[in-house]
């Protein structure tokens, strides 16, 4: 039996990967109604968005007192919005907390390789929400209803 088969046995929707020039997987979603496109990144405790994207996704936002890190990074100032809706493929979250951060240096490094800039980041937040299982051989995603 194939995973995929197992999988949406036990409920598990299917996402599509995919596969970046710079060898991150892009993966396209909704917030608040809203398309965007996100890099998958499993080392990231929370998922973000950029301040340049409030706007774009409706979001109500108010100053975080945490200060974001990440690889390079230290000390990076952020903002957070609480109730939003994620929707991921056919998967659905509700009630997401996002933390709003300056993605410029993501969206640079992606241009130099040309990629295409991204909107954020999915995290580990949601990925442990939906238990999610990552075939990276078929660059699917799968995420428990």
């Amino acid at each position: 039996m194939s995973l995929k088969k197992f999988l949406v046995q036990k409920e598990y929707h299917c996402i599509k990967l995919k596969k970046t020039a710079t060898n991150h997987f892009e993966i396209k979603a909704k917030i608040n109604g809203k398309k965007g496109r996100f890099i998958l990144d499993t080392g990231a405790s929370n998922s973000c968005v950029g301040f340049d994207e409030i706007e774009k996704f409706n979001l109500i936002t108010e100053v975080s007192e945490h200060k974001a890190a990440g690889a390079g990074t230290t000390e990076i100032d952020t903002h957070i919005s609480k109730k939003n809706k994620i929707q991921i493929g056919d998967y659905t979250l509700k009630k997401v907390h996002l933390v709003l951060l300056d993605l410029s240096h993501i969206n640079m490094a992606l241009a130099k390789q040309n990629a295409n800039p991204v909107n954020g980041i999915i995290g580990a937040d949601i990925l442990e929400k939906g238990k999610a299982v990552i075939d990276y051989g078929k660059k699917k995603l799968y995420l428990l209803k």
